[in-house]
């Protein structure tokens, strides 16, 4: 596929107007690589076109970021500054628009001390979580993605880079549902309408708990929350009712399972990309709710640290439905980037649940949804555990089993 200016107002506008869904008169906040600003300059005048009140813009960089954690002291790092922290009580006051166009590359930080990465993210988190945890349910948000240099030769490593960036627009595209001959939207109302479908069929059901199974190891049970919805694609602004998609690419149909209520082993199926290191062929032991034991291939001392961050990093947050003819997955090949490996097949997370999937959720307190049993953690990591043969049973309170995944897909 050639990658037009066409096509890519065609990206950009379908991120403002059905990812993000600007309303007039709001405020957005737009997150993005010095590198990508030619596309940045056309999201925020899709954006304005919208009738955005203003639009904000957060450069990133790779290289930065690199020698920061290269050269400057972790307490330094790990210090959130005053004016920081009165540009996030502002974003409490607007309740912004955000729009993520992610493009990092995977290998940023290779070499650098896991330990410092880790150390530096759990304390500016501590501070920064209760300012995103006011806005939850209160704005309209968006993650999509742009390829950089770097991130296509990570994925395709054998083509040089002009080519690995072609490959990887193309695949972009293709799980984003833009093509020059289509309507993306009327494609994504098409695609939401199926997932809500399915979500409305597994709360009508109202499955107790879940049981996993593959030949690779997985055997798990969780148990679910009886208040709790399942969701997928779409979300709505409680403010001003605005449907946005958080997501673009997504897939998936989930909920949040109650904290520290789950038994057995999952095993990935997929590499983690965390903290641009790869966590490799891992699995994570659960007893009384939480993992107790975790092996990896590779990346064994940071995948023990991810379970440690703090007190909810060892407890799930997350349970997602994804079949295995996702676009995702029908591209073949590891994105590094969990926006979309997430988006390929079933996945768990550990760490933070979501409140909003509990009536009035999104005014709730995370000490309030925890009463329900929902997870509370600095932390969301998404890991793939959906096999082939993956098998996912539902069981009722009564004890009556309902099977609802048959090797990797709807049963």
């Amino acid at each position: 596929m050639k990658i037009t200016k066409e096509l890519l107002l065609k990206y950009a506008e379908l991120i403002v107007r059905t990812g993000a869904n600007v309303q007039p008169g709001q405020i957005v906040n737009l997150y993005v690589a010095v590198e990508q600003h030619e596309f940045a300059a056309m999201v925020i005048e899709e954006c304005y076109k919208a009738g955005a009140k203003k639009v904000n813009v957060e450069w990133s960089s790779d290289i930065q970021s690199r020698l920061n954690y290269q050269y400057a002291d972790q307490e330094v790092l790990a210090k959130v500054l005053p004016w920081e922290e009165a540009k996030m009580k502002q974003m409490v006051e607007d309740l912004p628009v955000r729009i993520f166009v992610d493009s990092d590359d995977p290998d940023a930080m290779n070499g650098i001390d896991p330990q410092k990465l880790s150390a530096v993210m759990q304390s500016r988190a501590t501070v920064v979580k209760p300012y995103r945890n006011a806005i939850d349910g209160k704005h309209q948000w968006v993650i999509a993605a742009y390829p950089s240099g770097k991130w296509a030769k990570k994925c395709f490593p054998d083509h040089e880079e002009e080519e690995a960036v072609s490959l990887l627009w193309d695949a972009i595209l293709r799980t984003v549902r833009v093509r020059e001959d289509n309507d993306p939207v009327a494609d994504w109302k098409a695609h939401t309408d199926f997932i809500e479908k399915k979500a409305a069929w597994l709360n009508e059901q109202g499955f107790s708990s879940l049981r996993y199974h593959s030949a690779n190891g997985t055997d798990f049970t969780v148990d679910l929350i009886p208040e709790a919805r399942w969701e997928g694609a779409g979300a709505k602004n409680a403010q001003n009712d605005a449907f946005y998609i958080p997501n673009m690419p997504t897939e998936e149909i989930f909920t949040s399972p109650i904290a520290g209520k789950c038994e057995g082993t999952l095993v990935a199926v997929k590499p983690l990309s965390w903290n641009s290191q790869l966590i490799e062929d891992f699995s994570i032991t659960f007893k009384d709710g939480r993992a107790v034991s975790c092996q990896a291939a590779k990346g064994q001392e940071l995948l023990e640290k991810m379970l440690k961050m703090d007190e909810g990093a060892s407890m799930l947050g997350e349970v997602a439905l994804v079949p295995k003819e996702s676009p995702v997955n029908a591209c073949g090949f590891l994105f590094y980037n969990t926006l979309f490996d997430e988006n390929a097949c079933c996945h768990c997370a550990v760490g933070m649940g979501f409140k909003e999937v509990l009536p009035d959720g999104d005014n709730l307190t995370m000490e309030e949804a925890g009463k329900y049993g929902i997870n509370d953690s600095i932390i969301h990591v998404d890991f793939m555990v959906g096999a082939d043969d993956l098998a996912i049973d539902g069981i009722r309170p009564d004890g009556t089993t309902e099977p609802i995944f048959r090797d990797g897909t709807w049963a």
